[in-house]
């Protein structure tokens, strides 16, 4: 697990350096509104790969995670305690022809209404590398298989089509599969999706009949209308200049964003028009941010420490701005 964890490290580095990122040591807190009172809920053990990449909420506040080098499905409840779910086999060659990063890695997970979890499994290999699907009480099942020479990133879950979508951060595409299973459909190719050194397309969320995406090396959000066919309409740029964002969730009904910024170590509001501000640092506790989600009027932000090395942990803050 060192091994992992070190080409962890080492690939999150290379991220930073490709950002130009300087990461200053416990800046001055930024929790304001929106946010307010963030407070670290749970510590995880870095050493046994517990850096938690995705999350997903059930309805009374209990988070599903991802834990990347670990290869990990996990419950965390509202109290902060942990319990691993699933741990997905790994791949015969230790996963070291995983594109870009070199090693094993679960990544975006989302949950069913009926408790069913959906989650993403990159390791470079045919056999592996796909969507997975954890009923309640079950084990994994791998329902579709992806391109071993692509990163499956972001998972977002159409209730209304039951459809999931699917970042590919190699390949630069948004790709589709039912909730059932099955061959995987390129749904995006554009090229706002592709990557520029590092990884491309990254977070996912379905929002007001629009697919949105964020580019972690270009540093942009990204609206992709879903035609009344279904197929893709026309890639619309919503914000830039987002170094190292990551992951992000909606706050509240309208397009105001929270987003991760991995390098930074923050969490940024987008506004609608475009314009950010910064609302959570290193100082609440961050450390390497990948992902965000809401409940309620709370903020789950998941740090993985991939970088710092330090303490992945799960922040909680109070949105103020819903």
């Amino acid at each position: 697990m060192i091994k992992k964890l070190s080409k962890t490290a080492v690939s999150a580095a290379v991220l930073t350096a490709a950002a130009v990122v300087t990461i200053s040591p416990m800046p001055a807190s930024a929790t304001s509104a929106p946010l307010s009172n963030a407070r670290i809920a749970a510590h995880f053990d870095l050493a046994a790969g517990q850096t938690p990449e995705n999350i997903a909420l059930a309805p009374d506040g209990t988070a599903y995670v991802t834990f990347a080098a670990a290869r990990q499905v996990a419950r965390i409840t509202p109290g902060g305690s942990a319990r691993v779910l699933a741990t997905l086999p790994e791949p015969a060659d230790g996963g070291v022809h995983t594109p870009v990063l070199g090693f094993a890695l679960t990544t975006g997970i989302v949950r069913a209404q009926n408790g069913t979890l959906y989650f993403l499994y990159a390791t470079g290999t045919d056999d592996l590398t796909g969507l997975w699907r954890l009923r309640p009480g079950g084990e994994p099942q791998r329902i579709a298989a992806l391109s071993a020479a692509g990163l499956p990133n972001g998972l977002a879950l159409d209730r209304r089509t039951r459809t999931l979508y699917i970042t590919d951060s190699v390949l630069g595409t948004i790709q589709s599969v039912p909730t059932t299973g099955g061959t995987p459909t390129t749904w995006s190719a554009a090229p706002e999706l592709a990557p520029a050194g590092f990884l491309g397309a990254n977070g996912l969320k379905i929002h007001n009949g629009a697919v949105w995406a964020t580019n972690l090396d270009k540093g942009t959000v990204l609206r992709i209308p879903v035609r009344h066919d279904g197929r893709a309409g026309r890639v619309q740029t919503r914000a830039t200049g987002l170094t190292g964002i990551d992951d992000f969730a909606f706050s509240g009904h309208g397009n105001r964003i929270l987003a991760t910024l991995n390098g930074p170590s923050e969490v940024a509001l987008i506004r609608p028009d475009g314009t950010s501000s910064t609302v959570l640092t290193a100082a609440d506790g961050l450390q390497n941010p990948t992902s965000v989600a809401l409940h309620g009027d709370t903020v789950y932000v998941l740090s993985a420490a991939y970088v710092t090395a330090k303490d992945p942990n799960l922040v909680l803050a109070r949105n103020n701005g819903r």
